[in-house]
């Protein structure tokens, strides 16, 4: 059936009548509106003209019904036939003594016939309307885990986490330290028994920003990423196998980061580690080589491959480490990549419960785990699903989507003082600082008194430590400080940067606290902020159109301005002033650290290259030497290095379990201050209620 608006409609019919011949936009006007009509009538023929075409489905270029004669008028050019077989239909004038009964007729019928018209255009409002709200609020979706069943998989000390489960739902698999070293586990569901597979073989299987195990299409092997001790380059990362139920672990994918099999095995998409972590796509030969069908913009990490259901995308986690990213999708095929979230945030994990239904992972990298979200990748409205407490570190699911398996974190972070030792023998325990607010975290030395950021559930502070004695500098409502506060040379000023309400500011205020004003919010900011030697600035990172780098700011009021052109984040100034340190892009796992002059010239810094975790750095001993986190993502101890020479030496000695996530060091003295992170998390199997 033909739907046409009355107007389109009767334009239809009067070009059908006289098909074949040229008629004209007065003739138009006179039959549609009359002589004397006050309109633009030229603009209503072009409107009921165009929506003819649509409903016939007509190519201005290429008509096959409506022919336009430029300046003149339309023709009806395809052949018509009546119901009756003849070629040549005439509508005939009825006779002359029933002429004013059917004016009559006519007129009852056209005052309906508008009655009508405006319910039905009413009624297509309010229909047009609902359908508009039905979206937005998507009255009738449900969440996906509200009647699942949760069952823990693993009671075990320390941590467990990267759970997997096999496409048939049966077999689990995670990482854990159980046996003292991180260990590939598997479980068979409800066996209660666990196997461990790799029995200290690997010597890193940690990576948190990659989706680091998983399965066989048929279930027989367990995957898993692993990275070479002390590597620095792409190559180092590969991805291995081991039998399901045990033997030698071997190679898999040489030289990939993450892969997943499309649905009918036919298919496999991967990444590799080098810059822009490029996507590949091969027909079913592991080792057949392919040009890649993307790869990210410098700077940009492309992560956790996921084929859609259909095999018609492969959806995947794009954006800057560590949390501006969402989940984007592109074609087996290549071609440009379409952005599926908006969140900008940690974000991660991607599986599919059916062709609609998207569920991930979003949080951010002060808080430890991130919260389950899911959304109809059509309709596209993220849902949070865990509303409480509970904090995740990996999401999986089964092929069939009734069954996920998730590892539920339960993190603690803490401040200890350690002292810089010159050799293991010297090294002592590093000690607990005991603070009144709990937990604390980004912890930063002034002359004599430390700072660190606190937080409640609804807000973030923070506070001033003096002698034993904790005071509350600052707090905002709903607001995330970032990168940590960072005191002026002086020791008289403190600022830092605050994420609120969807926008960052950059605050300045006394180390007392007090005058605490905005310097700008004017820029996206990103990571860590550094004061200038000379008080007068705060140096910071901020995303500049989709490229992080460099900024200035002024406290005086005065705006940003750009100083360091390419990626750069992590700044920090030598205390005399001659040069700034800061981190570039991320390859891989690794990252090099670069220097330049107060005049944004490139400076001779001795080539470094440290891994992806901590990145805070720091100056010692009047600026001679540079201080860094360096070791696997998981573990990494102080060292420094000379800025001259390039010598490095080791600061601490921390056991294996020791986790660092920030620290600060005193440019004069030994001390160190450290935040650790100790995780407790588990396995837990969620059983969905599937109609």
């Amino acid at each position: 059936m033909l739907r046409l608006e009355k107007l389109p409609m009767e334009l239809l019919i009067l070009l059908v009548q006289r098909h074949g011949e040229l008629v004209s936009r007065d003739d138009i006007a006179g039959c549609l509106w009359g002589k004397d009509v006050f309109l633009d009538v030229d603009h209503s023929i072009n409107t009921a003209v165009r929506k003819i075409r649509v409903a016939l489905r007509d190519d201005p270029e290429k008509p096959r019904f409506i022919e336009t004669i430029v300046g003149k008028g339309y023709r009806f050019a395809a052949t018509v036939t009546c119901n009756n077989g003849n070629p040549n239909p005439q509508v005939q004038p009825p006779p002359a003594p029933v002429l004013s009964e059917l004016a009559v007729l006519s007129t009852q019928k056209r005052f309906f016939s508008i009655r009508l018209w405006v319910l039905l255009v009413v009624a297509a409002i309010l229909a047009v309307g609902a359908g508009l709200w039905f979206r937005r609020t998507e009255y009738f979706w449900r969440d996906p885990i509200a009647a699942a069943r949760f069952q823990t998989v693993t009671e075990f000390e320390g941590v467990e986490q990267a759970a997997a489960v096999s496409r048939d739902g049966q077999f689990v698999a995670f990482l854990s330290d159980r046996d003292g070293q991180m260990d590939v586990w598997v479980t068979q569901v409800g066996s209660g028994r666990f196997h461990n597979l790799t029995h200290g073989s690997q010597a890193e299987l940690v990576n948190p920003s990659v989706r680091t195990l998983g399965f066989s299409p048929d279930g027989s092997q367990v995957t898993f990423w692993v990275r070479k001790k002390d590597a620095s380059g792409e190559g180092d990362i590969s991805i291995w196998a081991v039998p399901t139920l045990g033997g030698q672990p071997m190679p898999y994918l040489e030289g990939a980061a993450e892969f997943d099999w499309s649905h009918d095995g036919s298919q496999l998409a991967y990444h590799t580690a080098g810059p822009g972590d490029p996507l590949f796509v091969v027909d079913g030969d592991r080792q057949a080589k392919a040009r890649p069908i993307f790869t990210a913009p410098a700077g940009i990490h492309a992560h956790f491959p996921s084929w859609s259901p259909d095999d018609r995308f492969i959806y995947f986690v794009q954006g800057a480490l560590p949390d501006k990213l969402d989940i984007w999708r592109i074609s087996p095929s290549g071609g440009n990549p379409e952005r599926i979230t908006s969140h900008s945030a940690q974000v991660s994990h991607p599986v599919f419960l059916d062709r609609h239904t998207l569920m991930y992972l979003v949080g951010d990298p002060e808080v430890t785990g991130a919260w389950i979200y899911s959304m109809d990748v059509e309709r596209r409205i993220p849902h949070r699903l865990s509303s409480g407490l509970e904090r995740y570190k990996s999401l999986a699911a089964s092929a069939d989507g009734r069954r996920l398996v998730v590892t539920l974190a339960s993190p603690m972070n803490t401040l200890w003082r350690s002292q810089i030792a010159d050799s293991p023998a010297q090294a002592s325990a590093p000690a607990r600082i005991s603070l009144t607010t709990g937990r604390g975290f980004s912890p930063r030395l002034g002359p004599n008194f430390f700072l660190y950021v606190s937080a409640t559930s609804t807000s973030e502070s923070i506070w001033k430590l003096v002698d034993g004695a904790a005071t509350e500098l600052w707090n905002g409502q709903e607001a995330q400080v970032f990168g940590g506060p960072a005191v002026a040379p002086d020791g008289n000023h403190i600022a830092f940067s605050v994420r609120q309400r969807g926008q960052t500011f950059l605050y300045v205020m006394q180390a007392d606290g007090a005058n605490a004003r905005v310097a700008t919010d004017a820029l996206d900011l990103q990571g860590v902020p550094a004061w200038a030697p000379d008080g007068q600035s705060v140096t910071s990172a901020a995303n500049d159109h989709g490229a992080t780098h460099l900024f200035r700011v002024p406290i005086d009021g005065r705006p940003p301005t750009a100083f360091v052109q390419e990626y750069s984040v992590d700044p920090t100034w030598a205390p005399d002033g001659r040069f700034l340190v800061y981190s570039g892009a991320d390859i891989g796992t690794s990252y090099p650290v670069k220097a330049v002059t107060a005049d944004a010239a490139v400076y001779p810094l001795p080539a470094l290259t440290l891994t992806r975790g901590a990145r805070h750095l720091a100056f010692l001993r009047g600026g001679r030497e540079l201080v860094f986190l360096r070791g696997d993502i998981r573990h990494k101890n102080l060292w420094s290095m000379d800025v001259g020479t390039g010598a490095e030496r080791q600061l601490t000695y921390l056991p294996a379990d020791f986790d660092i996530r920030d620290f600060d060091i005193s440019a004069n003295s030994p001390e160190v201050v450290l935040e650790r992170v100790q995780e407790h998390s588990e396995v837990v199997l969620v059983d969905l209620h599937r109609p």
